[in-house]
């Protein structure tokens, strides 16, 4: 008679601990997400986002959403193609936006991609290049920073609708994942960078 006192008292007892276990849960979730979710997109490198995003006008949190997206912070990145860095740039761009104009070669030394301050600064003037050449769309720009500026020209000629057109999963994924990024980085540091 016992051992069946004892197993009714543990079967409330468990849905009561189930219980107080999701409501616990739930109010972590209801008072942390923005500690979650600055845990899951961290923002480094303030100083050089804002000074690249000044020189180049691009808005600084997308230059934090291409960082995420690229290389997940890691300044030492370097992907099979040799793209190098946080933003994760090819030497030949860096060195063509020292030859366009756009990045100050005795300043920055494109051969230094390894440096934080260098890559954030080619990277920004590369998409600052994008924006331009794609008359301010940004996910023109973003999608040819990932797939390369002539497949873009090739996908626009096929859809007038970016999306409809875009030939690679890849750079599909890729677009969603970075605008994800940039909203998310507006959300949680909306006062980073004084705007």
């Amino acid at each position: 008679m016992r051992s069946r006192i004892r197993f009714f008292t543990w079967y409330r007892i468990i849905p009561l601990l189930l219980a107080a276990l999701m409501g616990g849960i739930s109010l972590a979730y209801a008072q942390g997400p923005a500690f979650v979710f600055q845990l899951l997109y961290p923002l480094e490198y303030q100083d050089y986002i804002a000074a690249s995003s000044d020189r180049h006008g691009v808005d600084p949190w997308l230059i934090a959403a291409v960082i995420d997206t690229e290389s997940n912070w890691d300044p030492s990145a370097r992907s099979s193609k040799d793209a190098l860095g946080l933003m994760q740039l090819m030497p030949e761009t860096a060195q063509d936006m020292v030859r366009f104009g756009l990045v100050d070669g005795t300043s920055f030394d494109p051969q230094n991609l390894a440096d934080a301050e260098t890559n954030i600064e080619f990277g920004t003037a590369y998409l600052s290049y994008l924006i331009s050449y794609f008359n301010g769309s940004t996910d023109r720009a973003i999608a040819a920073y990932n797939a390369g500026l002539s497949n873009v020209d090739d996908w626009s000629e096929i859809d007038t609708v970016l999306h409809n057109a875009i030939g690679f999963p890849e750079t599909q994924a890729y677009l969603f994942r970075v605008n994800n990024a940039w909203t998310r980085y507006k959300e949680l540091y909306g006062d980073a960078f004084g705007a």
